[in-house]
C-alpha cells in the first residue's frame, strides 16, 4: 500500500494551502452574510477546539482504515501481490474530491452532510468488518471482491466526508484569523486518527490466532468509533448562522474552476513544471507502493510489530522529517535547499535496497531493530522530499487562484503514487522486491536532471513566498 497520501497530509500541515479562500469548488459556491466575528470567549474557544479535533479525527480515520487496514488485510489473508498493489487505487478519491465539492451545496447544510457522511462511513466499515469475518481462510480469493467493492464505496464516501468537514470548519469558524487560530488543533485531530489507526486497529488484528476474528474486531471498532463520532457531532456541532443564503450556481463554479485551472497552465515552463511535479517523488512512490507486502511477506514482519513500526516509528520520523525540511527551506530558500533534500530523499532509497538483500530476521531483536531503523531513516528522508516538493506547490500558486490552483498541483503531484503504485504488485510478481526498488532508485534520477530546468524562485522559502496567509 502506498502510504504517501498518510504522510503528504501530515507535511501539509507544515506547508499548508493557502487559507484566504475556501477550497476549491465552495468559494464560488455559496455566499453567507454575516455580521463580522467576535472574540471566542474561553467556554467557546475550548468547545470549538474539541469539535475542530473531532471533526479531523473523523476525517483521518476512514482514511486510515481504507489505505492501510485494507492493505494490511489483503496482504494477511494471502492475496496476491497484483491484488495488494491494486489497493493503491483507492486512494484516488481524495486526490480528485474537489471535482464533487460544489454538489454538496445543493442539497441541504454542510453540518447534514458531515454527520450523514459520517454515518454511512461508520456503517460500510461495519460491512467490511462482517464481510471479513465471513472469509474463508483456506480459501479467501472469492471473497475478495465484494470486499474491494466495498472499500472503493467507502473510499468516496470519505473523501466525500473530508469535503464537508472542510468547508464546515469555514461556515462554522469565521474570519481568517479565527481559522488560523485553530490550525493545530486540526492537525492534531488528524495525527491522532493516524497514529490510533495504525497502532489500535492495526493492533487489534493481531491480538488473537483467528484471523477472521481479528479483523472483525480491528474493521469493527473502527465502524463503531465513526459512528460515534457521528452521533456526537449530530448532538453537538454548533448550527451556524445562516444569514442570508444565496441559492448556489452550478455552473459558476465549474466555470469557475475552468478559469483556475486555465490560468495554472499559462504559467512559465509549464510542461517542465507539470513533469517535474509529476515525477519528483515517484521513486519514493514505487518504494512505499509495496512497502506493506514487503515487510510482511518479504521478511515476515507480523502485525503487531507493523502496528509499531507505521503508527510510532513511521509517523514520528514524518514529522520530524517534515519540520526539519521545513526549517531547512526557511532558512535557505528552495533554490539553495532542494539539491541536497533531494538526494537525501532518492539515495536513501538504497536502504531498503538493503533490507531486501539482507533480509535482516523480524524475529530476533537486532533483525527487528535493523528492519525499524531503516524504515524510520526512509520514512524520514521521504519527508524532506516531500517538504520540498508542497513548497514548491505554493509556487505555482497565483493570487487570485491560491486555494484552487493548490488542489490542481496537489491533484498532479499523486497521480504517480495511484498509478505507479496500483500496478506495483504486477511488477514485483514479474522482478521481486530487490529489483523493484533498484527500479524506483533508477527512475527517480530523470526527475533529478530536472532540477536543472525547472523553474524555482529565490524566495520561495515558505516564510518569504508565502507571507501573507496564515497556516492550514
Amino acid at each position: 500500500m502506498s502510504k504517501k497520501t498518510i504522510d503528504e497530509t501530515l507535511e501539509a500541515e507544515v506547508f499548508p494551502a493557502p487559507p484566504e479562500e475556501l477550497p476549491v469548488g465552495v468559494e464560488v459556491a455559496e455566499a453567507v452574510v454575516r455580521p463580522p466575528p467576535t472574540p471566542p470567549t474561553w467556554g467557546k474557544a475550548f468547545w470549538t477546539a474539541l469539535w475542530v479535533n473531532t471533526t479531523y479525527f473523523a476525517e483521518g480515520l476512514p482514511l486510515i482504515i481504507t489505505l492501510r487496514l485494507g492493505s494490511v488485510f489483503f496482504t494477511d489473508i494471502g492475496a496476491s501481490l497484483t491484488s495488494i498493489g491494486y489497493v493503491n487505487f483507492l486512494g484516488v478519491p481524495w486526490n480528485f474530491k474537489f471535482l464533487w465539492a460544489p454538489l454538496l451545496d445543493l442539497f441541504g447544510t454542510k453540518r447534514r452532510w458531515l454527520v450523514a457522511l459520517q454515518t454511512i462511513v461508520g456503517l460500510v466499515i461495519l460491512a467490511v468488518a462482517w464481510a471479513a469475518y465471513r472469509v474463508p481462510m483456506d480459501n479467501p480469493h472469492g471473497h475478495l471482491t465484494a470486499i474491494a467493492v466495498m472499500l472503493i464505496v467507502l473510499a468516496f464516501v470519505a473523501a466525500t466526508n473530508d469535503v464537508a468537514i472542510d468547508a464546515y470548519y469555514m461556515e462554522a469558524i469565521r474570519g481568517i484569523r479565527e481559522q488560523a487560530a485553530y490550525t493545530g488543533h486540526k492537525a492534531m485531530g488528524y495525527r491522532i486518527a493516524i497514529i490510533a489507526g495504525v497502532t489500535g486497529l492495526l493492533g487489534l488484528s493481531a491480538v488473537s490466532a483467528d484471523k477472521r476474528l481479528d479483523w472483525l474486531l480491528a474493521f469493527g471498532v473502527g465502524g463503531v468509533t465513526m459512528l460515534v463520532f457521528a452521533l456526537f457531532h449530530a448532538l453537538a456541532l454548533p448550527r451556524p448562522e445562516e444569514g442570508h443564503r444565496v441559492r448556489p450556481d452550478l455552473r459558476a463554479t465549474f466555470v469557475g474552476f475552468g478559469q483556475a485551472f486555465w490560468s495554472y497552465l499559462q504559467q512559465e515552463k509549464i510542461a517542465i513544471v507539470l513533469l517535474f511535479i509529476l515525477t519528483y517523488k515517484i521513486g519514493d512512490e514505487i518504494l512505499f507502493s509495496m512497502n506493506t507486502a514487503f515487510l510482511m511477506r518479504g521478511l515476515g514482519v507480523k502485525k503487531g510489530q507493523l502496528s509499531w513500526l507505521a503508527g510510532v516509528v513511521g509517523a514520528a520520523t514524518t514529522i520530524v522529517g517534515a519540520m526539519i525540511g521545513a526549517y531547512w527551506i526557511r532558512r535557505q530558500g528552495l533554490r539553495k535547499a532542494i539539491w541536497p533534500l533531494t538526494i537525501l530523499m532518492n539515495f536513501n532509497i538504497w536502504a531498503y535496497v538493503w533490507l531486501a538483500w539482507a533480509r535482516p530476521d523480524p524475529a530476533t531483536p537486532g533483525g527487528f531493530a535493523s528492519i525499524a531503523f531503516v524504515h524510520g531513516y526512509e520514512n524520514l528522508a521521504a519527508a524532506l522530499g516531500n517538504a520540498v516538493l508542497l513548497v514548491y506547490l505554493l509556487t505555482t500558486c497565483k493570487p487570485r487562484f491560491k486555494a484552487a490552483h493548490y488542489a490542481i498541483g496537489s491533484a498532479i503531484m499523486s497521480i504517480p503514487s495511484r498509478v505507479v503504485g496500483g500496478f506495483g504488485g504486477a511488477i514485483v510478481t514479474q522482478i521481486g522486491f530487490l529489483n523493484f526498488f533498484i527500479l524506483g532508485f533508477v527512475v527517480s534520477l530523470p526527475a533529478m536532471l530536472l532540477l536543472f530546468v525547472v523553474p524555482l524562485k529565490d524566495d520561495a522559502a515558505p516564510g518569504r513566498a508565502h507571507a501573507a496567509p496564515a497556516a492550514h
